[in-house]
């Protein structure tokens, strides 16, 4: 078994860290640099950053708080958000991310994956997927539908075919967020984690629903993620990064960076 990663996630609207439930009544809770100190301190394998507002607000992303993220960590960090060309690609990579996420850029035009695979390798690109479940029909056979623009607008596209595609057109990694399930701390989808990670051949992070070490333990194990995406367990202190990697490796997941706890 691969190494399973935990990765805290720092969604940042003007200039705050916040916090909401499925999408909607976020309230802030901190400064996303401190909090991003922290964590790496703590043992976090990498880092995600999204700007969350970005997109819908037609904006470019706030590159001063990536840099200065950047700037006070030394793990893998995936930054998304208003990122909508190679250009801002490159300017985000050089603000000192390692990975760049793009949703519903690439929805709106799916070439940017591939030139972003093309200019900068696909281990930079990962694909953002924010998804709802809907009635099964003839456009949506998974019976799970992409919605961009922070949850905002729903786009008729089929989950599944978007995770093929985007896979075919060079992504090296897929963050799979459930709406339905984000912020409500009762546990990931894992019915819809396990259908990509076992129909896509590159890594799938887990995110929306972490309440507790059962609800990582069977996205990691189940659901058959790579990775699991952490927010309001440990914003609000519930577990520390290093009792969730300790209850985990004691159910017998591997970790990284177990030689630290």
């Amino acid at each position: 078994m691969l190494s399973k990663r935990i990765i805290p996630c720092l969604d940042v609207r003007d200039g705050k860290t916040t916090k909401g439930i499925k999408f909607k009544q976020n309230i802030d809770i901190g400064d996303p640099v401190e909090m991003a100190r922290f964590y790496y301190e703590e043992g976090a394998d990498e880092l995600v950053f999204y700007d969350i507002t970005a997109s819908s607000e037609h904006r470019d992303i706030m590159i001063d708080v990536v840099r200065r993220v950047a700037e006070e960590i030394f793990i893998p960090f995936s930054v998304g958000g208003g990122i909508r060309t190679i250009d801002d690609m490159r300017r985000v990579l050089l603000a000192g991310a390692e990975k760049i996420s793009v949703n519903s850029a690439a929805v709106k035009d799916p070439s940017i994956i591939s030139k972003g695979a093309r200019a900068f390798g696909s281990q930079c690109i990962v694909l953002g997927m924010d998804v709802k479940q809907v009635p099964i029909s003839n456009n949506i056979p998974s019976g799970y539908e992409i919605v961009i623009h922070g949850g905002r607008k729903y786009t008729g596209i089929d989950a599944l075919a978007w995770a093929k595609r985007a896979e075919k057109s060079g992504a090296g990694e897929i963050c799979l967020n459930s709406i339905d399930a984000d912020g409500t701390q009762e546990g990931y989808e894992i019915v819809l984690t396990r259908l990509i990670s076992e129909n896509v051949n590159i890594p799938v992070i887990a995110s929306g629903g972490a309440g507790n070490i059962d609800h990582l333990y069977d996205a990691l194990t189940q659901a058959r993620a790579d990775a699991a995406l952490i927010a309001s367990i440990v914003h609000y202190g519930t577990y520390t990064i290093k009792e969730i990697k300790q209850a985990l490796i004691a159910k017998g997941v591997k970790m990284r960076k177990a030689w630290l706890l």
